[in-house]
């Protein structure tokens, strides 16, 4: 396929077992767009960091020195930069609704995603063992201590220090069992989220569902056993190529079946989101939340207070017959009232409007959070 020269000689730094580097490289091989692949170590996360303001991966390097981060913004970007069949849908509803359930694939899943890879024996001593052979290969200490090291580190901040807790280890857990069940009825009948094409939805769902669910070994083995369409879906995303799919079409507006998942969006989703920006505006560190009878202390998050600000943004821009078809489906699943709970405050998080180019210098506004909350937009390691 013929690309911009833009997107001509890019290399994504990033970690071969990282949710959202995966979901990346699924989006540049469906597109076909060549980049050269820079898989991290301590060292050059620390460039990475000191380039973009963000000490998150992937980012990725453009041939003109230019760095990107934040897949989001990066997909969005590079939609507008290539020719062939559109991941982000032209029709402004079906648009709306694949960037909020990619939103939701993207944070919601993230939370059970690292339950999995870091609360089960077997699999935290896989993926320690692997972050400390790959990602820790430049620290000049024996294998067993750099394993130790980040198998702790990933648990205190990743589990217990995500709020997963005895008490509501069940409730996490159904966040995947349930997606299961619903991506299974959805894919069964189709090969894709929205039709004969992926699209930003696919994407969004590849980043937990490739590098995490799928092949860490305890949720691997209940998605090939519960629902193998989904496990399938996962290879035929990845195989995916734009040029032999560019005639295919999408289904009109947004299906029924994605009702159970908007309906999660709802009700877990969106008052988590709100609850995290009303404890941010207040400076809060942590905060308190209920979901379907389970408790959770959870830390703020700056990432997700842009999450919030983003989709509010997104349907305030839409022309008023979408926004009608658009609230009235909301209203329907049980999801408009909570999208606007809260209205996001602005933390000072890319005040030039630069993602997802941005730099140490125009990450954040002068004085707009202190230095370890503007970690919390999305400490990258390992993820």
């Amino acid at each position: 396929m013929t690309q911009n020269p833009l997107l001509s000689g890019m290399s994504v730094y990033g970690l071969d077992l990282s949710y959202f580097t995966g979901k990346l490289q699924a989006y540049l091989r469906y597109c076909e767009i060549p980049f050269d692949y820079v898989d991290l170590d301590i060292g050059t996360m620390r460039k990475v960091a000191k380039a973009t303001g963000m000490a998150q991966m992937p980012a990725v390097q453009l041939a003109d020195g230019r760095w990107l981060t934040d897949t989001t913004a990066t997909i969005g970007w590079m939609e507008t930069q290539r020719s062939g069949a559109e991941v982000i849908p032209h029709d402004p509803v079906q648009r709306f609704f694949s960037l909020l359930v990619e939103d939701y694939a993207d944070e919601w899943l993230w939370r059970p995603a690292l339950h999995y890879r870091w609360s089960y024996e077997t699999d935290s001593r896989l993926m320690g063992r692997r972050i400390a052979a790959e990602m820790m290969r430049d620290l000049p200490l024996p294998l067993g201590l750099r394993t130790a090291f980040i198998t702790k580190r990933q648990q205190d901040k990743y589990v217990r220090g995500d709020g997963i807790t005895p008490a509501n280890r069940a409730h996490v857990e159904s966040i995947y069992l349930r997606n299961l069940v619903w991506l299974e009825a959805i894919l069964k009948d189709r090969p894709f989220l929205l039709g004969e094409l992926p699209t930003l939805a696919d994407f969004g769902f590849m980043g937990p569902m490739f590098r995490h669910f799928s092949l860490d070994p305890t949720p691997a083995r209940i998605m090939r056993e519960q629902a193998p369409a989904v496990f399938e879906w996962v290879a035929r995303v990845w195989n995916a190529k734009a040029s032999r799919l560019a005639d295919q079409p999408l289904l009109e507006g947004v299906p029924q079946d994605w009702s159970p998942i908007l309906r999660d969006v709802g009700a877990s989703y969106l008052p988590s989101l709100a609850a995290n920006a009303v404890a941010a505006r207040a400076g809060l560190s942590h905060f308190e939340l209920s979901l379907e009878g389970a408790a959770y202390r959870l830390p703020v998050n700056l990432n997700r207070v842009h999450c919030l600000k983003s989709l509010q943004a997104t349907y305030q821009a839409l022309e008023p017959d979408a926004a009608e078809t658009v609230s009235a489906r909301l209203e329907q699943e049980g999801a408009w009232q909570p999208l606007w709970g809260e209205t996001a405050p602005d933390m000072g998080f890319d005040p030039e409007g630069r993602l997802p180019f941005l730099t140490a210098e125009t990450a954040w506004a002068k004085g707009a959070a202190p230095k370890a909350m503007r970690r919390s937009v999305h400490d990258g390691a390992a993820r």
